[in-house]
């Protein structure tokens, strides 16, 4: 079905060499189109061409994806922006288009109105404006068992009951923001994320993890600076749209989704985006980032697992308000984060599960390098909670890997002691870390120890790909790529054990 580009970014593409290749995938004619997109386009919305259901002021699509949101419930969302004569949509959710699975039709719900959101404070250094939402999002639960669905014309990627190839990415968006250094938004080599997502979808996942921080465009690009020249900035949607959605689309397209939360979509921050947009959960008002009275709770997230098949799952924490310092006893994140490591500790006990992997922006046994610092180590807020709750093991029984963002860089660590490995997969499009210290004798908590190590400052994602045909032989294989689609390293998983064919530092 033809689409129809309707806005573009101000950096148009006269050298279409650049233009990947179509792919003729199983994913339908839409995803298939998306890959060629050019990466100039990434500010560009999409319209989907076939006839509206209301002629007199069509929809206009922006975004529409399939979110796993736990207990094997799978969420379809849709951006929609509103017909030009009507400022908001009717309270009944008619702006909202139908969900076809299987050739039935089912309303979405309004899950939150175009509008602007409540100034708040932010972080410093970055933008104090009214985040404006000139959007509605819609939703709809897909029925279990479907076997295809579209949203106004737009075919969407079906689950898989034991995904096979799993795409682990993180840390997306471009940095702007006042005091930190400027990333070169414009170029497609500093700020990858739209190359990495359009070349990832071509490896045809069937479920793609995101590790948390999509949002990073919070001030205003200086005069003067060509790389970040004209950028969108802010916590409304059109830098959500610059920053994720635009990029992402051919990835969206491309299979299923788990949402995790990062410290850039703290309340302070892009929260109020975030559940507009990503949150898993029922829009509650008094729940969300729209007053700061709020974000004691609006901060934390329950866990939930994701069926993985063949007895394994996906446990997602919300780490983002966790911050860098030890929690105290009176602190309210600690309260919170207890609570919350218990009830993962449940999930992992339940019955049937053989295998739970644990998924937290954050690491926690895994390195975060900051500058000037010779001995890195996990999330002290974090450490602080799970050494209180589970001693020296620091997970509960059960977890065998957990994977992480917020460090920029790629670590897959496997330990000699009783630990669950760790895999970092946050070098997906933000400003890279500096690369790790000598590791000789350092530890990312007390207790462990590393028996191997290997990580890399480059820009790039994981895929994880399922070797094991039956319950009790579950192992998958790890293969770290660069920018570029460059496999760099394969790891070994199986249990615990996390085994790459090379190990320490990763050449770009």
């Amino acid at each position: 079905m033809p689409l129809l580009l309707d806005r573009c970014a101000p950096r148009p593409l006269a050298d279409h060499s650049r233009r990947l290749p179509l792919r003729p995938l199983a994913r339908g004619a839409a995803f298939a189109l998306a890959l060629s997109l050019p990466l100039a386009l990434a500010g560009c919305g999409v319209t989907d061409s076939s006839p509206s259901p209301d002629p007199v002021e069509p929809r206009r699509i922006e975004a529409a994806w399939v979110q796993l949101i736990g207990d094997e419930r799978t969420m379809v969302r849709a951006i929609v922006a509103p017909p030009d004569r009507s400022a908001s949509p009717s309270v009944d959710g008619a702006m909202c288009p139908p969900l076809v699975a299987d050739g039935v039709a089912q309303p979405m719900t309004l899950r939150v109105a175009p509008g602007i959101a409540p100034k708040r404070p932010v972080v410093t250094g970055a933008d104090a404006a009214p985040a404006s939402f000139p959007v509605a999002v819609c939703e709809a639960a897909l029925p279990r068992g479907a076997t295809e669905a579209s949203v106004a014309g737009r075919v969407l990627p079906m689950p898989r009951q034991a995904p096979q190839r799993v795409l682990v990415i993180g840390d997306t968006g471009c940095r702007m923001k006042q005091g930190a250094p400027w990333q070169a938004c414009n170029d497609a080599r500093a700020w990858p994320f739209a190359a990495i997502a359009a070349r990832a979808a071509g490896m045809a996942p069937d479920l793609v993890i995101h590790v948390g921080d999509y949002h990073y465009r919070e001030s205003p690009c200086p005069e003067g600076i060509a790389a970040c020249a004209g950028s969108a900035f802010g916590y409304g949607w059109a830098a959500w749209r610059a920053d994720f959605f635009a990029p992402a689309a051919p990835l969206l397209a491309a299979a299923p989704w788990v949402m995790l939360r990062g410290n850039h979509e703290e309340c302070r921050r892009a929260g109020q985006g975030w559940y507009r947009f990503l949150d898993p959960r029922p829009w509650r008002q008094g729940e969300v980032c729209d007053d700061a009275a709020n974000d004691r709770r609006a901060n934390h997230g329950d866990p939930y697992a994701v069926d993985l098949g063949r007895g394994t799952q996906l446990v997602v924490f919300d780490s983002a308000a966790a911050g860098m310092r030890a929690l105290a006893a009176d602190d309210s994140r600690r309260a919170a984060y207890t609570s919350e490591f218990e009830k993962v500790a449940a999930l992992a006990a339940r019955p049937g599960i053989r295998t739970t992997w644990f998924a937290s922006h954050h690491p926690v046994l895994a390195f975060i390098p900051e500058p000037g610092d010779d001995r890195p180590s996990g999330n002290p807020a974090l450490q602080s909670v799970m050494s209180a709750l589970f001693g020296p093991a620091w997970y509960p029984p059960g977890i065998s890997l957990a994977l992480h963002g917020h460090a920029h860089s790629f670590q897959a660590i496997d330990f000699a002691s009783e630990h669950p490995a760790a895999l970092v997969s946050g070098n997906a499009g933000d400003m890279l870390d500096e690369a790790l210290p000598p590791m000789a004798g350092l530890t990312p908590a007390p207790g462990t120890q590393i028996a191997r190590m290997t990580h890399g400052d480059h820009f790039g994602f994981a895929m994880l790909e399922r070797r094991g045909d039956t319950d009790s032989n579950d192992e998958w294989q790890a293969n770290v790529y660069d920018m570029d689609g460059r496999l760099l390293t394969r790891c070994a998983l199986g249990g615990r054990r996390l085994a790459c064919d090379r190990a320490g530092p990763l050449q770009r």
